[in-house]
């Protein structure tokens, strides 16, 4: 009997320590109201989009790239890009569309831009602002072979208001300012990721469903390049033409 009582209070102990975890992880989050923490000593241009967003932009090596994330709702000649929210819609794309991490422009827009599938991204009326484009793998490994070591540290934002801990190595030495704006699923068009993971659609496929992006993460330094299915919603950066 003692045994059995014993057993009991082990296992409601387990149950609690369980619940504990998991309030621990839906407390992490990232503070959106805060600005993006620019590298303060580094001079940065600037670019204007169709709707008359203004985005930071800096150089390096020899390209310009933006240094926040785009989020733009049209194409360059004024036709509005599709805002999908449903996410049984989202899965079901063949052709451009656009939202805000879950569906809140107003929590999310200001600091993270907008997420796009990579059908927005190769339409043919563009979604970067005049004398720009959505960049390139090939752009992408120009990049990080010029940062060197460790190019994922130089790339992200510094801190852990935008980015959860430990955001390991983070200098934004280069300027980039790259933030975690999560993702949304082509599966079920679930949202996720948000303040552990930045990613980025290049201009480039892969094969006939697939499409190259580049990845940051909150617990690496490196940067990667990998392909996944063109229904995921990414970020997006823009190089200057």
């Amino acid at each position: 009997m003692k045994a059995r009582s014993a057993f009991f209070k082990l296992f409601l102990l387990g149950l609690l320590l369980i619940s504990l975890i998991n309030c621990q992880k839906e407390a992490i989050q990232t503070d959106s109201t805060v600005a993006i923490i620019f590298y303060p000593t580094l001079t940065y241009g600037s670019v204007t989009d169709i709707e008359g967003n203004v985005y930071k932009t800096i150089t390096i090596g020899t390209q310009t790239w933006m240094a926040e994330n785009l989020k733009t709702t049209k194409y360059r000649n004024g036709d509005p890009i599709a805002n999908v929210t449903e996410n049984t819609g989202w899965s079901a794309l063949s052709t451009g569309a656009y939202c805000w991490f879950k569906n809140d422009a107003a929590t999310y827009k200001g600091t993270f831009g907008a997420l796009y599938n990579w059908y927005a991204v190769a339409d043919s009326r563009n979604i970067a602002p005049t004398g720009w484009h959505v960049s390139t793998s090939a752009e992408w490994t120009t990049l990080t072979t010029y940062l060197g070591t460790d190019p994922g540290s130089q790339l992200k934002e510094t801190g852990v208001t935008h980015w959860i801990t430990p955001n390991t190595g983070a200098t934004n030495k280069s300027g980039f300012t790259a933030l975690p704006g999560g993702l949304r699923y082509h599966t079920d068009g679930a949202f996720s990721s948000m303040g552990t993971n930045g990613l980025w659609w290049t201009k480039t496929n892969s094969d006939a469903t697939n499409a190259w992006y580049s990845s940051l993460y909150y617990t690496y330094s490196t940067a990667n390049l990998s392909s996944l299915h063109r229904q995921f919603g990414f970020s997006v950066r823009c190089v200057k033409d």
